[in-house]
């Protein structure tokens, strides 16, 4: 059975043609950068590997392109969408509604978009992906996977709010979780790897979106992320966490309209509100060059991942490992150095020589004598999807 995985990201959308049960990767792809003139779609099957730059305005248009390019009669590799049993979609917010895996049908669909609200820059994405793959693969089966889903374990001390009582039972507003596929995936990796039967995990999930998620014994427990994908560490343009009185001063004082607001926390905050750029490959090599504002972004993006690693440690009274991964978690030496500084008190201790270059495969840069392990595991969100769709049909 192919199944075709699409994981649409704020600014990115990934791809992935599985051939199941054997998890065979038929070919794969990026897109990045979308919304940009320079955006970057990266393609390789078994024979090829292509890097296209592309005008992407919007999701739409690298959809379309990427699907064009798996009918490629050069490079592509069906020559019919009847080839195509089943697409994957990546669902950011399922809230309440959704705690395992769902067949596309109109009412699911409807639930996506009534969610939209709370995760503004991805399930629009998200829902847009799986229609026009319903377009293009009118006879393949549409799967959602929920980055909710793998959160509802976490408990009511962790996931209720301190507001009256009716907000949570009447109206569903609680701590919900991200990014739950890749944590999902990349902690049970872990406890493989590790040979733990009882296990303390902080998975960091780093790339345009960030966030972290404490794991014990292979059940979220607390997370970074709460009601929507907006608060918690530092991200690509979005502020993390804030002081509510602040959104009131804008509004109040400041004459912000509510939806200036939301636009200002959500795409012109973050990194990009604090160096001008939300792609931390940029920003590093402005830190290099010696900026100012990109220097002390990179060291209050490590801190709030600090902060939370103190939180993680003090819920589950210890820690086995944390976990570095997704785009910035895994290519970032610079970042995990600076997470990793002055952590010994944790038993975090990082092996310099380790931590440079990039991970293809689980690799420990940890020191030899430290008491927690320091993993950088590639996440592989696509694989997951494609393994959670085929059980739902089998």
């Amino acid at each position: 059975m192919n199944i075709l995985i699409i994981n649409s990201g704020s600014s990115s959308i990934k791809f992935q043609l599985i051939q199941m049960p054997s998890e065979t990767l038929v070919c794969s792809g990026l897109v990045e950068r979308i919304g940009n003139k320079d955006a970057v779609l990266n393609y390789k099957n078994e024979t090829i590997k292509l890097k296209q730059i592309h005008y992407i305005n919007n999701h739409k248009q690298g959809l379309q392109i990427i699907i064009d390019l798996l009918l490629d009669a050069e490079n592509g590799v069906i020559e019919d969408i009847k080839e195509i049993a089943a697409v994957g979609h990546r669902v950011v917010h399922g809230g309440n509604t959704f705690s395992n895996t769902a067949l596309v049908t109109p009412e699911v669909k409807q639930k996506i978009q009534q969610y939209a609200p709370l995760a503004p820059l991805h399930n629009p994405s998200n829902l847009e992906g799986i229609e026009i793959a319903e377009e293009y693969f009118p006879h393949a089966k549409q799967i959602a996977v929920f980055d909710t889903a793998f959160h509802q374990t976490i408990p009511t001390k962790a996931r209720k709010y301190a507001i009256p009582n009716d907000l949570y039972e009447d109206k569903d507003i609680q701590v919900y979780g991200f990014h739950g596929t890749s944590h999902k995936y990349v902690s049970e990796k872990a406890i493989e790897y590790l040979k733990l039967e009882r296990s303390k995990i902080i998975s960091i999930h780093l790339g345009n979106g960030c966030s972290m998620t404490a794991i014990q014994d292979g059940k979220s427990i607390d997370h970074s992320m709460g009601f929507a994908p907006t608060n918690g560490l530092i991200m690509g343009s979005r502020s993390g966490d804030i002081d509510h009185s602040v959104i009131f001063y804008l509004v109040n004082s400041l004459g912000y309209s509510l939806e200036n607001v939301n636009n200002l926390l959500t795409k012109k905050s973050g990194m990009l509100g604090l160096t001008g750029y939300n792609d931390l490959r940029d920003i590093e090599k402005e830190a290099e060059k010696g900026n100012i504002d990109c220097l002390l972004a990179l060291e209050m993006n490590a801190y709030r991942i600090k902060k939370f690693i103190g939180t993680y440690v003090a819920a589950m009274n210890g820690l086995d490992a944390i976990i570095f991964t997704a785009g910035i978690g895994e290519n970032s030496s610079l970042i995990r150095e600076l997470v990793c500084k002055d952590m010994d008190f944790f038993g975090i201790e990082l092996d310099k020589d380790k931590n440079n270059g990039k991970a293809k495969s689980i690799r420990e840069i940890s020191t030899s004598t430290a008491e927690a392990r320091i993993l950088i595991i590639p996440t592989n969100e696509e694989l997951e999807i494609a393994k959670q769709a085929y059980c739902l049909l089998n």
